[in-house]
């Protein structure tokens, strides 16, 4: 039996991708999607489908393109449902609780209807007074309006609302009437005076609206996920000295106190002293290590051994690799000490924010209207 095969586009489309969003998935996912080679066409078939679909699901999931290549690397391309789970309960930015709260916030689609009934009345709202309305219309959960995925500043259902909004204005539904503050148009009071069949599919169409800030910003993730890929093989080809260095820099420039990098012998184990005080009557001790392999277990707890011997309360195991679960479990128990863990992405990640080995590139301005200056005759 022989099998099908398409092209780039093709398949994007499939999944629900734009051209520009699959071509960034398929080539950064290359070693797990071979193509067939066509002329100067490159071909995909039914298996590299699976292998995105997988991926999609993943990323809806809130994981990042790194950490799924890091699993995909570590764990293999899954293949079944089951061990697809597997991974999104063993490796999820959220625990099972969290996932299950995120889960059960409204949609996009599920707050189109009740954003515009709480409009209904044709007077003008501000963003904030439509959250509440909605959430108040829903009977949302405090839980489920304050949850937000790690690193995010903005809740999920914010996020949400926001995504509506924006569909229901580009559509002509609503209106911004003054800054940050919408109201019905008359074609939004006939959607929903709609028989069900039309608003259904209306909002099919709605959910189709992209939202360019969300482009903008699903690209400087993609932008900034790139900058800590290439931050984390620099740190690994670093030499081990200027590694301690580095590690050193970006702790004094986290505020955490004056640091010192410690003489090359008879340093214990220990690579860096932070004086939190001008005196050191309290110091962090600093381990960094320019490791390929996953730190264990026994390597934490000779750190913590080091720490002992300065009788030491405060510690940082840094590797530019990554930590096992026996080892963070460990620090986790730790009663008379405490010893933080930085791995390879959070260390590159802390980087980015201190501006530690990175510059800025180009600045970007977004502009809006300032509705304050037609005011007035």
């Amino acid at each position: 039996m022989s099998r099908s095969y398409v092209n780039q586009s093709t398949l994007s489309s499939k999944l629900g991708w734009s051209e520009a969003t699959g071509r960034k998935w398929i080539t950064e996912f290359q070693e797990f999607l071979p193509p067939k080679i066509v002329g100067k066409s490159k071909m995909y078939d039914d298996n590299a489908y699976k292998v995105l679909v997988t991926i999609k699901q993943l990323s809806e999931k809130k994981f990042t393109r790194g950490r799924i290549l890091e699993i995909f690397k570590e764990e293999g391309v899954p293949q079944s449902v089951d061990e697809i789970e597997k991974i999104i309960k063993e490796y999820s930015v959220l625990d099972e609780e969290g996932q299950a709260l995120v889960d059960s916030i409204p949609s996009l689609k599920d707050l189109i209807i009740p954003l515009l009934n709480v409009m209904s009345d044709k007077k003008p709202f501000i963003a904030s007074m439509l959250n509440k309305g909605v959430a108040e219309y829903l009977s949302l959960t405090e839980n489920q309006l304050s949850i937000s995925y790690p690193d995010s500043k903005e809740t999920i259902f914010t996020s949400r609302m926001r995504a509506s909004r924006f569909s229901l204005q580009k559509q002509g539904y609503i209106e911004e009437v003054s800054t940050h503050t919408y109201q019905i148009t008359t074609e939004g009071t006939e959607l929903l005076n709609n028989n069900n069949v039309n608003i259904h599919e209306e909002i099919e169409e709605l959910e189709k609206v992209i939202d360019p800030i969300e482009v903008i910003q699903e690209n400087v993730e993609e932008i900034e996920e790139e900058v800590v890929n290439r931050l984390v093989n620099e740190l690994k080809k670093a030499h081990w000295r200027r590694l301690e260095t580095i590690v050193v820099e970006l702790l004094t420039a986290m505020g955490y106190g004056d640091g010192q990098v410690t003489q090359r012998i008879n340093d214990g184990g220990l690579d860096g002293i932070i004086k939190e005080d001008k005196l050191g009557l309290d110091n962090i001790y600093v381990q960094a290590k320019r490791w390929e392999n996953t730190v264990g277990r026994p390597e934490v707890m000779s750190f913590s051994g080091a720490l002992d011997a300065k009788a030491a309360r405060k510690g940082i195991f840094i590797t530019t690799s990554s930590f096992t679960k026996g080892a963070e479990e460990y620090v986790e128990r730790l009663e008379s000490k405490k010893i933080i863990l930085i791995g390879g992405r959070k260390l590159a990640k802390l980087m980015i924010e201190n501006d530690i080995g990175v510059s800025v590139k180009k600045k970007i301005v977004i502009k809006e209207i300032d509705f304050s200056y037609f005011e007035g005759e």
